[in-house]
């Protein structure tokens, strides 16, 4: 191996070099729509005999009213319960059958449903699919919503109420947004709303937001268009418009006028911080900035902070960082655990250090570039499966209106310069109120933070 090529594969393996002379992805897709407002996009992939059928319906928990939170999670179980058609369990039954695997998830700004499997499966995938949107309610009842709701509120026991650290989206959320925010309660929902949630409260719900006008459907796999275009209009064609208008809720603006210090106590063994900023929506100017910050300040192990915290001064078992930003809104948050004996104002102080570090002078190239590598990598590794490619064609289709965005969107990324990224730094992070909460070991309140220092970092 030569000295220049030996160079560059280090350089490489680093992550040294941008790896922009590739061509930018993209997903070849037709998309229509049908007389009730169905959307509808197919993308043909022959590679294996595959096909993988997505739902996606524009509802999430942002979409609910306070006093009537976690609707759009408890339909996502209550999908599966059977429709007019399809008895309660044939719904797996079936499709497990005939060799395919489905499943769904929620979040604050849609709900998604998706079979993977043979080819020669997709007839059924859409007509279980249609009976599901169609003809739902005529089975709904009491005993139906009750299961579910029990389901549902085990969940919440598990990852909410009875895991470590798991009260902390329902202290800081309720603190960052403003009252009536769409993203101010966690996805789950509250008890007291669950056990509120009567049949006929779920029934309007589904109106509203389970119409034709109010979906997508993507195909993506091994399938011929034609005769996929011929089940799709005889299974969904008929199945009728919704009669409400349906309009996305207004997202009021973030104003915390100074930092908010929670504490709370739970039944864990090492205090844990978050420190949460305003963000910004998906797809806006600096959206694709604060990925980056993120991604170099505490976004794997090879990150400022990881190397800091976790190897080189061994104050915190783990730090991670990340730019959530949505449809209607975003937030940015940090969060990290002590080590054992370590006093929270510890991991202040260096946090503190290295975001002062990055206002006043900045990142590196080499920092950024390595960010690019990864973007690009992540990217390209969401097309390696058709479920991939159709929750991608879904995904862009809602926030962006193009299926096809993956080249735009990889585009934000590699037009990124250093001084983008310190000016977001700057303008989010920099002495922007935030809300900051410890959460410490039963009685053990003294380990919480009581004042900290990045507030002041101009």
């Amino acid at each position: 191996m030569s000295l220049n090529f030996r160079r560059v594969a280090l350089a490489l393996l680093a992550g040294a070099v941008p790896l922009t002379a590739q061509k930018a992805p993209t997903i070849p897709h037709e998309k229509y729509t049908l007389p009730n407002g169905l959307e509808v996009i197919l993308h043909v992939d022959r590679s294996v005999p595959i096909v993988t059928v997505e739902n996606f319906y524009k509802v999430g928990s942002g979409d609910e009213k306070p006093g009537r939170t976690g609707f759009a999670h408890l339909f996502e179980h209550v999908m599966f319960m059977g429709s007019q058609n399809v008895p309660v369990g044939k719904f797996d039954e079936w499709l497990e059958a005939a060799g395919a695997s489905n499943n769904g998830s929620t979040n604050f700004d849609r709900t998604n449903y998706y079979e993977t499997g043979p080819s020669n499966a997709l007839p059924l995938m859409l007509w279980l699919d249609a009976d599901r949107m169609g003809w739902l309610l005529p089975t709904m009842d009491k005993a139906k919503l009750d299961l579910q709701r029990d389901v549902v509120k085990n969940e919440r026991r598990q990852g909410v109420d009875n895991a470590p650290y798991g009260i902390a989206d329902e202290l800081i959320l309720p603190t960052l947004f403003p009252k009536g925010h769409p993203y101010s309660w966690d996805v789950i929902g509250s008890m007291d709303d669950l056990s509120a949630a009567a049949v006929d409260d779920v029934k309007d719900f589904f109106r509203r937001y389970y119409a034709p006008n109010n979906a997508t459907i993507t195909i993506a796999g091994d399938f011929e268009p034609d005769s996929a275009k011929a089940w799709i209009r005889k299974y969904f064609g008929h199945i009728p418009r919704g009669t409400s208008e349906i309009t996305r809720p207004s997202a009021p603006a973030i104003t915390l006028l100074r930092d908010t210090l929670l504490t709370a106590e739970d039944r864990v063994q090492l205090p844990r911080v978050y420190y949460t900023w305003p963000g910004v929506k998906a797809f806006s100017p600096d959206d694709a900035a604060l990925d980056a910050l993120a991604e170099i300040v505490a976004g794997g192990k090879s990150s400022r902070l990881y190397r800091t915290l976790v190897y080189d001064k061994q104050l915190a078992q783990d730090v991670r960082m990340s730019n959530q930003s949505q449809k209607l809104d975003g937030m940015i948050q940090l969060v990290s655990t002590a080590r054992p004996g370590v006093a929270l104002r510890d991991l202040d102080a260096e946090i503190t250090r290295i975001f002062s570090d990055i206002a006043t002078n900045g990142v590196t190239e080499r920092e950024l570039t390595r960010v690019k590598n990864g973007m690009r990598a992540s990217m390209t590794d969401r097309l390696s499966s058709v479920s991939g490619k159709a929750f991608q064609l879904s995904y862009y289709n809602y926030f962006t209106g193009n299926p096809d965005y993956m080249a735009q969107d990889l585009a934000r990324y590699e037009q990124l310069t250093p001084a983008l990224v310190q000016q977001a730094a700057r303008r989010y992070l920099a002495g922007t109120p935030r809300v900051v909460l410890s959460i410490v070991p039963t009685g053990k309140k003294e380990l919480a933070l009581t004042t900290t220092t990045l507030g002041g970092i101009r």
